[in-house]
């Protein structure tokens, strides 16, 4: 099975960075391929592409896998499962536009925020940056070399994952050696609101720049 889903073309010339942009559970690509708009005016040189999950939802949407509970057994299983397709989708992509993988970022939200902490920091590829919106790291990481630099972002009102998940994601990450900041954002849900979107669009400029550090600090973003 091949990935696919909605795209959106550099503001001019050849693509000279590679955003991908993983939905949660029961969206599709539709879903976040609306935020690369934001992002343009920081990555002008970006092409954008949301694939879809692989498998139907039970009433409407898509998932990257199955999901009973919040369970990081049940879904670190799941994102194991799912990372394969999820990296050949990013090699394909990396071949089409004649990119390297330090040209790439990877933007998450929910249980596509798993699946890009997992194939990002866990599979062949080395992305310039992960962006992770309300979700969380399903298990812990050996200390890493070459380490990505992360964002997270997480209401602290959201009752689908936990506020508290952010945390022991950014803990867990800055353990492994990499470079965390994070958001927390007031009375936000299971959500992405104005703020998050324009601190990643500069996490993101400044990540693909070669311009923040790869480990050792894990920090709040500031606006």
């Amino acid at each position: 099975m091949a990935l696919s889903g909605p795209r959106l073309a550099p503001l001019s010339g050849a693509a000279a960075q590679l955003v991908v942009l993983c939905h949660g559970y029961g969206a599709d690509g539709n879903d976040l391929i609306g935020l690369a708009p934001h992002w343009q005016r920081f990555l002008p040189g970006a092409a954008f592409v949301a694939p879809h999950a692989p498998v139907l939802c039970p009433g409407a949407g898509r998932q990257w896998f199955p999901i009973s509970r919040l369970d990081p057994d049940e879904m670190h299983t799941g994102v194991m499962g799912a990372s394969g397709l999820l990296e050949a989708f990013l090699k394909e992509e990396l071949a089409r536009l004649a990119l390297p993988p330090d040209r790439l970022a990877l933007v998450g939200f929910s249980q596509g925020t798993m699946m890009a902490l997992h194939v990002g920091l866990c599979g062949a590829l080395r992305p310039a940056a992960i962006v992770g919106f309300s979700g969380l790291l399903t298990a812990s990481l050996p200390p890493l070399q070459g380490a990505v630099p992360v964002l997270l972002v997480h209401g602290d009102a959201d009752t689908v994952i936990p506020p508290g998940a952010l945390f022991v994601t950014a803990a867990a990450l800055g353990a492994a050696g990499l470079g965390v900041q994070w958001h927390l954002v007031a009375g936000l849900g299971h959500g992405i609101d104005a703020a998050g979107i324009e601190i990643a669009g500069r996490f993101l400029a400044l990540a693909l720049g070669g311009k923040l550090r790869t480990g050792g600090e894990v920090c709040c973003a500031l606006r």
